[in-house]
């Protein structure tokens, strides 16, 4: 089941909540996945991206249990604060939840289901504790078929609930007379930029081998998190049953919490397909590429596959990149929402012990396609993005600020305070069946730190100026085994000089 947020503000803004639910309690009700999901501004199923049928686009899938995971780490998380700690402390969940002021109050939210047959679209909700399904609304449903062996076809619902609070838990189910899911709750997002949103970060998150799920779980239902952020490598890569198995995974931490995603390698079978249909990103790309605002952050999340998969189509690489250029460059949105953080699968960098293509030192997503055309690090560079999330190594590597294969760190003693480049960061060690990628013995000189463990990041932007990262191991029973402060007192272009 998949919730989305709608604001008043005609500006795109993007809380995905993707939910599981069980099966109905009658058959032919609901089938294997229904979601929450949700943009700013309006739905649109929006063109195919690959030039085929349609028939996959904005269909969404997930589901809902609450299996307990392991006793997670304490929460270093706080709340908003105008001169952070020397590292984040612990807080209550309310601290973040207070509604604060600012234009497009998020006042709606999609949700969305799937069943095997043809069914109304209805949705019960209200807010919880005391009004649970006191309210009802009723939506649409389309029809997705999958692009397997099976070719099996499913009708994807789709129901607007209006007049929600920010900061308000609601209680829900979805289905019609022929059957109804089990109970849901969600808490709605706060709104604006003055607030101090908390990720989980992590890539290459498998159906065997999750390693962290459970932590993740666990810490999920301990309300640590607003948002998950999944750099690719979502695992429905094969067909339908493939993608029904790993969503029944992810369930846990995604029946709660906006599950933000990007494409990665495995997700290419069919044109994509899966990943297209069971996650309904904003936008009308499909959830290839888009951006959302969440507090003080715009974030972007793009696809890196579009370099390497070019039998779906060469123009999407510059369809891509005209479009990322055209948001990066609305200054004005900087001034609300100042940090530019960015989501994508394939690193331009990583000191991994393997043939991928951040090895090589003229890496296609730093420099482009041949001759030098459509190269992500320059455009990144150009505008000013203050942070570069990646995946598909199964590792942990921080960078030094790097641009060009040069080190800008902001000084000997602080070098990510006012750094002169942007930094990455590879978080894609969460756990898949082709478990971790060893490091090159010799390490290069702009790599920082790296880390051979199964785990995931946290991370809270405190304020204009502060960001905090940490990464957990989950082989050490939950123990950070990194953390830094990112501290710009300048963003955009004109903090590198």
């Amino acid at each position: 089941m998949e919730l989305t947020p709608f604001p008043a503000s005609p500006r795109f803004q993007v809380f995905f909540f993707q939910i599981w639910e069980q099966r109905a309690s009658k058959q032919p009700s609901l089938g294997p996945c229904p979601t929450l999901c949700g943009w700013r501004g309006g739905q649109s199923e929006g063109p195919c991206i690959g030039r085929r049928g349609c028939s996959a686009a904005s269909a969404s899938c997930s589901r809902s249990c609450g299996v307990k995971g392991p006793t997670p780490p304490t929460s270093v998380f706080a709340g908003p604060s105008e001169s952070p700690p020397s590292r984040p402390q612990p807080t209550c969940d309310g601290a973040q939840r207070r509604p604060s002021p600012s234009t497009g109050d998020p006042t709606s939210m999609m949700v969305t289901w799937t069943t095997f047959l043809p069914a109304e679209s209805i949705v019960l909700f209200g807010r919880d504790p005391g009004e649970a399904f006191t309210r009802s609304a009723r939506g649409w449903a389309s029809r997705f078929v999958d692009g397997g062996k099976l070719g099996r076809t499913a009708f994807i619902h789709h129901v607007s609930l209006e007049g929600l609070e920010p900061g308000q838990r609601y209680a829900y189910r979805c289905g019609s007379e022929q059957g109804w899911s089990r109970p849901y709750s969600f808490q709605a997002l706060l709104n604006g930029s003055d607030w101090s949103p908390r990720f989980a970060v992590f890539g290459d998150l498998g159906q065997v081998n999750p390693q962290s799920l459970p932590r993740l779980q666990h810490e999920t239902e301990m309300g640590l998190y607003d948002v998950v952020l999944h750099a690719g490598t979502i695992r429905g890569d094969s067909d339908a049953l493939v993608g029904d198995a790993f969503m029944r995974t992810i369930e846990p931490v995604a029946a709660s919490v906006p599950y933000m995603t990007c494409p990665g390698n495995h997700e290419q079978k069919y044109n994509f397909s899966n990943y297209r249909a069971r996650f309904s990103m904003p936008g009308d790309t499909e959830g290839l590429w888009y951006s959302w605002d969440v507090g003080p952050v715009h974030l972007v999340s793009f696809s890196t596959e579009v370099y390497f998969f070019l039998e779906y189509g060469q123009h999407l690489v510059a369809e891509q990149f005209q479009w990322l250029e055209k948001d990066l460059r609305v200054r004005k949105r900087r001034k609300e929402h100042p940090w530019i953080i960015t989501m994508g699968h394939r690193p331009m960098y990583c000191s991994n012990n393997d043939q991928d293509d951040c090895t090589q030192h003229e890496s296609v997503v730093r420099r482009g396609l041949r001759p030098h055309q459509y190269g992500l690090e320059d455009l990144f560079y150009k505008y000013g993005v203050d942070l570069e999330l990646w995946a598909h190594e199964h590792s942990y590597e921080r960078l030094w600020p790097l641009f060009d294969y040069e080190v800008y760190n902001g000084s000997t003693e602080a070098p990510y305070t006012n750094p002169r480049a942007p930094v990455h960061i590879i978080i894609g060690s969460a756990g898949c069946q082709e478990r971790l990628d060893p490091f090159d013995p010799e390490p290069r000189e702009w790599s920082a730190l790296r880390i051979e463990d199964y785990g995931y990041a946290r991370m809270q932007v405190f304020n204009r100026t502060h960001l905090w990262l940490e990464q957990v191991s989950d082989d050490q029973n939950g123990k950070v085994v990194d953390g830094i402060w990112l501290i710009k007192e300048q963003h955009g272009p004109e903090a590198w000089h």
